[in-house]
């Protein structure tokens, strides 16, 4: 797999540092913030290829998130989070740019299948992107 950069946005610490580890033993830059203002902060010093990013957090929920990460960082995709209570906010989401969706608690082996896909998507628009340009 090649090395991309991930963001893992989610208020559930345990859950956030367990992931953070295993991507990193699988060889990604993962790196975590348990809110969506941080995720932003993040974002804005060091832009990230692809973000996980959790539906339901305090203050500032997913899709807000969501909608200021497409309005700052259009080429960064979005994978969203949910559990079985907020499946029509993670539909939504993908409604409103997200690359796709998994529910909690997440198989480590689906989430990383997303996030290369999520990758490549990054990587051919971003070509196309060059290819337009001159």
């Amino acid at each position: 797999m090649e090395r991309f950069s991930v963001l893992l946005v989610d208020d559930e610490e345990d859950f956030l540092r367990t992931i953070i580890k295993r991507l990193t033993k699988r060889g990604l830059d993962a790196q975590g913030v348990t809110r969506g203002e941080q995720a932003l902060e993040v974002l804005a010093q060091t832009p990230k290829d692809v973000v996980v990013l959790d539906v339901k957090m305090p203050g500032m929920d997913g899709l807000e998130v969501l909608r200021k990460i497409k309005d700052g960082w259009p080429s960064t995709e979005v994978i969203m989070l949910t559990g079985h209570a907020s499946i029509d906010a993670a539909v939504e989401g993908m409604a409103r740019g997200a690359f796709d969706y998994l529910m909690k608690p997440a198989d480590l082996e689906d989430l990383l299948y997303k996030l290369e896909d999520a990758y490549n998507k990054k990587k051919l628009h971003e070509r196309s992107q060059s290819g337009n340009e001159g």
